[in-house]
């Protein structure tokens, strides 16, 4: 049986585009940050996922890789937000599992349609 990658990349696009707007709406609306300003927080939250974002969008396998290596960062990040701050404990796992659907997404999409 063999699955269509279309199905991986809708996969990784739905993590890509989950991560992002969660990113958005932590930083700035659920939780703002009390000591550095929000415009900071979005630049250093938000651009590394944005690297990737064109080369994703047209399906290239270079990019899509790149994605899944920047997906690890965000994993990292709510693994780590998980365990030390209960209070942003939901948003840090709906982080930690936006970024695994994006990295497992990418990396069968690259698998599956690479040369």
């Amino acid at each position: 049986m063999k699955i269509n990658p279309i199905y991986y990349y809708s996969t990784a696009l739905t993590g890509f585009f989950g991560l992002f707007i969660l990113l958005m709406l932590w930083n700035t609306i659920l939780v703002p940050s009390t000591h550095f300003p929000v415009a900071l927080v979005l630049i250093v939250a938000v651009t590394p996922l944005l690297l990737p974002m064109r080369g994703l969008l047209d399906r290239k396998p270079r990019s899509c890789a790149w994605a899944a290596y920047v997906s690890l960062i965000y994993f990292l990040h709510g693994s780590a937000e998980a365990y030390v701050n209960a209070d942003e404990r939901l948003y840090a796992l709906l982080e930690v599992a936006l970024s695994l659907m994006l990295f497992f997404g990418t990396t069968f999409y690259v698998r599956f349609v690479g040369k």
